[in-house]
């Protein structure tokens, strides 16, 4: 299915659309991210979509292309010790907020993925799984997954204990097999429950 028909939609009122979507929001370690992606028209892409539906290489290879021909974009962490302090939703809540006021101007409309943002003094439409039905979202969900992805590869590049390259920072075995050996390092969730698995 390609995506862009309701983005369309709300094109024919608005000036932009802009997707809000985040990626980390269940794992163990590292940032959640949030990307807010601006689009001005919508173009067509077969790649466009859920970025979990995607490989690595095509991700990778289609959010060059996103980034090329969106209005504009804009990447917010949020790292864990914010995280621990507010909890994960309002941490997330946080992130698009600041995603949305960082490109904020009067005539765009804003679709998020299944999160209240509150008031920001523009139309916002929270629907679930929007990330399948806006191309708008899906593409903030690529450039998100990117981006957070890399991120998680240079720091198990540093320190390979927890299988960060592999995993991401997701519950997987080999993390929590990391946590039973080592413990939790100091880029964990330590909120987050976590049942380590002993060698």
């Amino acid at each position: 299915m390609i995506l862009g028909a309701r983005d369309r939609v709300i094109l024919r009122r608005a000036d932009a659309v802009v997707g809000v979507d985040e990626v980390g929001r269940g794992c163990l370690a590292g940032p959640v991210v949030v990307c807010a992606a601006m689009f001005d028209r919508i173009p067509r892409s077969p790649w466009v979509r859920d970025s979990k539906r995607l490989t690595a290489n095509q991700r990778r290879e289609t959010a060059v292309w996103i980034r090329d021909v969106c209005t504009s974009w804009v990447i917010v962490e949020v790292w864990h010790e914010l995280i621990d302090r507010i909890n994960i939703l309002e941490a997330t809540r946080l992130a698009m907020r600041t995603g949305v006021r960082a490109l904020a101007k009067p005539g765009m409309e804003v679709v998020v993925d299944h999160v209240d943002l509150g008031d920001l003094g523009l139309p916002i439409h929270s629907f679930p799984r929007a990330d399948d039905s806006y191309f708008s979202v899906a593409a903030a969900s690529i450039l998100a997954k990117v981006h957070r992805d890399s991120v998680m590869v240079e720091l198990g590049g540093r320190d390979d204990r927890w299988d960060w390259r592999q995993n991401k920072g997701y519950g997987t075995l080999n993390h929590r097999l990391g946590i039973g050996r080592y413990g939790r390092s100091y880029l964990h969730r330590r909120s987050f429950k976590v049942s380590p698995v002993l060698p």
